[in-house]
């Protein structure tokens, strides 16, 4: 997809088609109201007649309006005008891009950054514009021997901005969108492909293809690097799988090498059976997307490479396939983590964070100035909060205050959940330091706190993105999250380093 930017009056351009909204109450947004001036009260007519409502979702295309250079004008209904936000902003932009594509066009210019969106800017319509016309405009068919090939695809979106000093921001908003949307595509990609293509040395090779396009560098270590290292709590994981396990490393340089880097670091589980505490099997195809994690984390990598954003950023991805192989790990058994702590595995399905934390000990080699780890790891945390926000757990108020910030800006949406000392009582274990569940009760908070053990030498947040990483149901597939979150993150950062 092409996006690009446009500023003039919209009745004086020149497009297959142009897009503009329609309120509830009929009444025309502005570039609405001077396609309707120019050709002489053309729209408000026909919405006087009924033919429209401006109900939210809806769409009328009109052909050869007079007046009107565009070979065609698409309204689309805006719903009511009070209360217009975020939410109702984000559907329209998706409504005008499919009716677009559906219509078989190949270009189409949209005059709906221009409208009032509570008190966002134009850096945040346009970015939002951006993602979410890649984001409906995203098919995965790459393992289809066919391909729907029945319609042109939209090939061209050129945003209409008003001609002000709006117009550089503009300008900037959408090159960061196209990054962003790049970089959600990829995490899709990598999520929505099978466990027995998506191995661990598929990733591997996918962070040094990565490396070669953006000129990152990139270190990817073995098993026996791993047994060198003390990480028998990641290689626990591993045992049941003939897969073998990968830790990569992406570091992308855009700062000083004095300057502290921020690290990211993904749950990359390629399949999860669950090991020797064996999943239920219905539903269990969808245990592919348990590296949601590391495919979050190379993807936002390769968003900040694009933006050429002026940080230090390194992307961990301790990767593995969680089978019940007759090496499997068995329920009580203990292992001793790359930090020296031992841990009683009470249950093979809570892995991701023994893969997690050997990672966060390693990373400490770093001196990070953050570290925000990101994984599909509770199944509790999709009780607590559903598909509509992940679970966000900091030892640093500050680090998670950022991040509530970034997921609102991004309107990838977070929600903070406590992390107390008193929950570290759950872990408790006869036989070890700890074990690796706590039980029924508080399942998020206390994987968090699992975590937290391997974290006391750095600012830390954890991502649980269990209930937003992908979809069920006839729209099953990735949905990209968290990358919006922590690209607008990294974006803050940088805007505060400079100033």
């Amino acid at each position: 997809m092409e996006f690009s930017i446009k500023s003039g009056s919209p009745e004086k351009q020149r497009t297959a088609c142009i897009v503009v909204g329609v309120h509830e109450t009929r009444k025309l947004s502005q570039a609405a109201e001077l396609l309707d001036k120019a050709a002489d009260g053309y729209l408000s007519d026909l919405l006087r007649r009924g033919d429209m409502e401006g109900k939210a979702g809806s769409t009328l295309l009109l052909h050869k309006v007079p007046g009107i250079e565009a070979e065609r004008v698409l309204l689309v209904g805006l719903g009511k005008e009070t209360g217009f936000g975020e939410n109702e902003y984000r559907a329209a932009i998706a409504t005008a891009v499919r009716a677009l594509n559906h219509a078989g066009g190949t270009e189409g210019t949209l005059c709906l950054a221009g409208l009032t969106v509570g008190k966002r800017d134009i850096t945040w319509r346009l970015r939002q514009a951006v993602m979410v016309a890649a984001e409906s405009l995203y098919r995965f068919d790459r393992m289809k021997s066919k391909k729907d090939e029945a319609r042109r695809p939209l090939r061209k979106l050129i945003f209409s901005v008003a001609p002000s000093g709006e117009l550089v921001l503009a300008k900037q908003a959408l090159q960061e969108g196209q990054a962003i949307a790049t970089g959600t595509g990829f995490m899709k990609d990598l999520a929505n492909l099978p466990g027995n293509i998506c191995t661990p040395t598929y990733l591997a090779d996918q962070a040094r293809k990565l490396s070669k396009e953006h000129g990152l560098k990139v270190d990817i270590l073995g098993r026996a690097d791993m047994e060198k290292l003390g990480m028998h709590a990641l290689l626990a994981v591993a045992k049941g799988s003939h897969q073998p396990p990968k830790f990569i490393v992406v570091r992308y340089s855009g700062s000083k090498k004095t300057d502290k880097p921020i690290v990211l670091v993904g749950k990359g589980v390629t399949f999860d059976s669950g090991g020797i505490s064996l999943k239920p099997g219905a539903e269990m195809d969808e245990m592919k997307y348990d590296m949601s994690g590391a495919a979050s984390v190379l993807a936002t990598i390769k968003a900040a490479a694009l933006m050429k954003l002026p940080l230090n950023v390194i992307a961990v991805v301790p990767t593995v396939e969680n089978m019940p192989g007759g090496g499997a790990t068995r329920p009580g058994d203990i292992v001793t983590s790359m930090s020296g702590q031992t841990i009683e595995i009470l249950n093979t399905d809570a892995e991701g964070r023994l893969i997690l934390c050997d990672a966060l000990t390693y990373v400490e080699r770093f001196e990070p100035d953050c570290v925000i780890d990101v994984a599909t790891l509770t199944g509790a945390c999709v009780i607590a909060l559903g598909h509509v926000v992940s679970g966000l757990l900091a030892n640093d108020e500050g680090l998670a205050r950022e991040l509530l910030d970034a997921s609102q800006a991004s309107w990838d949406r977070a929600w903070q959940m406590p992390l107390l000392e008193d929950y570290q009582e759950q872990l408790k274990s006869n036989f070890a330091d700890m074990g690796n569940i706590g039980g029924r009760a508080a399942g998020t908070i206390t994987a968090a706190a699992f975590l937290s053990r391997f974290t006391k030498k750095y600012e830390w947040a954890h991502l649980d993105i269990a209930g937003t990483a992908w979809k069920s149901g006839k729209d099953k597939g990735s949905t990209g999250r968290p990358v919006p979150l922590l690209t607008h993150f990294l974006l803050a950062r940088a805007a505060a380093k400079a100033g």
